[in-house]
């Protein structure tokens, strides 16, 4: 089921970016009185699912969910219409408008893109205002993991700044960590200051790890709630006990609990709990699965910022972190293409991007999602790619500059180049899926 609902999310958000992107392209051809074809969302090789026409344009669904396409009278594309390039250029094609107009039309679909992020921001600002966890309230220090204690960081470290640089957001310090390829981490250590240096070349390791969780807040073991047929429930614990101790080892913190109960699995220990100012003893036994069925509640231990905004708040904030995503965005293109670093390992296709979503339906992280997908196909489909948006505005670029117009069989070729390096690069995405599928 939890595929299932991610999928859906995967196939909603993708529909929603290709209308609007293939909608900029559409809506700046009409303006300046070009011919468009086809719209279709998702591409038909063969036939459609459906499909109607509406004054000159056949508007349709096609059933393979890659993207989609307007199709632009006299435009050399992905449809290789040769036999209209042959005919006398008409007035309404593409290729008889101003350079300029052509320009503007192939910077549509990502124009559009940037301003629903805006948009998609600006709605959700208004609508659920923002919350995160400040680095000052992860009073109880960190959760460090493997990777993260081999970076130098150890459990129970406060951090105060990266690069000596404060992080307001403490969800946004690995982010911080990897975009920014930090260089030091200054935290306090049983109650002195001490300074990480990160390793040199570690970022392609945490890059391999993939995880953002590398770092998570630290916190006691506040019993929130029990699961259905709690051993602990069983035994006599109750919501709002702490759990201190296990037999005679101290537990101070809910990792601390994690790390030593699976050694008594099918086995018998004595739990030991804080019940306001009672210390109190439960004889537990263990299951085969080493849980006790019993959960903690990060939010009942700190104290999350919360801002909410008017309408009028909402629009500068939501320019501002479309900015910040923009520039997010370049950062990660610009690992990518690191060879010290090795990001393109890390590649994923359509497995990976449904990965992001939810497993149960949330539209705050629907909408979230959906505005940073936004800002990728933006970026992606403004590189200079032959047969990508970017290719073409390249190619216009070049005529503006030097008043000299590419051939059209020049054209035709760069755009069967660029055709095998997005399928390429689509066969090599997903193939990276697929590999750590069987990892």
């Amino acid at each position: 089921m939890e595929i299932l609902i991610k999928a859906a999310q995967l196939l909603l958000s993708l529909s929603i970016l290709v209308i609007f992107h293939e909608f900029g392209h559409f809506i700046t051809a009409k303006l300046f009185k070009t011919r468009v074809e086809k719209f279709y969302l998702f591409f038909n090789p063969w036939f459609s699912l459906f499909k109607f026409k509406k004054g000159e344009t056949e508007y349709g669904l096609g059933w393979l969910p890659l993207g989609g396409y307007v199709k632009i009278s006299g435009m050399i594309d992905e449809s290789m219409d040769k036999e209209q390039m042959m005919l006398p250029p008409e007035p309404w094609e593409f290729r008889s408008k101003p350079s300029w107009q052509r320009l503007i039309i192939m910077l549509g679909g990502v124009t559009v893109n940037i301003l629903l992020a805006i948009a998609i921001y600006i709605g959700m600002l208004w609508a659920w205002g923002e919350q995160y966890l400040p680095t000052s309230e992860v009073k109880y220090g960190i959760v460090a993991d493997s990777v993260a204690q081999e970076m130098g960081l150890r459990n129970g470290d406060i951090i105060l700044t990266v690069d000596n640089e404060q992080v307001e957001d403490f969800l946004k310090i690995p982010g911080r960590i990897i975009l920014d390829n930090a260089k030091t981490i200054q935290v306090v250590r049983n109650g002195e200051p001490v300074t990480v240096t990160i390793p040199a070349g570690f970022l392609a390791k945490l890059l391999k790890h993939q995880s953002p969780d590398f770092i998570s807040p630290r916190m006691p073991f506040v019993i929130e709630g029990f699961s259905k047929g709690s051993v602990a429930e069983e035994a006599g614990l109750q919501k709002g006990d702490r759990i201190v101790g296990i037999n005679d080892s101290v537990v101070e913190y809910f990792d601390q609990f994690r790390a030593l109960l699976p050694a008594y699995k099918s086995k018998e220990i004595n739990l030991k709990v804080l019940r306001g100012p009672d210390s109190l003893s439960y004889k537990v036994m263990v299951p085969e699965t080493g849980l006790i069925g019993a959960y903690t509640n990060p939010a009942s231990h700190f104290k999350f910022s919360e801002k909410e905004y008017s309408f009028l708040a909402a629009i500068p904030a939501g320019f501002a972190r479309t900015w910040r995503g923009v520039g997010n965005y370049l950062k990660q293109l610009k690992l990518l293409f690191s060879p010290e670093v090795k990001a393109y390992e890390s590649v994923g296709g359509f497995i990976t991007i449904g990965n992001i979503f939810p497993s149960q339906w949330d539209w705050s992280a629907f909408w979230g999602l959906t505005a940073f997908l936004s800002i990728m196909l933006a970026i992606l489909n403004v590189l200079p790619i032959p047969a990508l948006d970017g290719g073409h505005v390249m190619f216009l670029l070049y005529e503006i500059v030097t008043g000299r117009k590419p051939s059209d069989k020049f054209l035709e070729y760069a755009q069967i180049v660029g055709m095998i390096l997005l399928f390429g690069l689509l066969i090599f995405a997903n193939g990276n899926d697929i590999i750590k599928l069987f990892r």
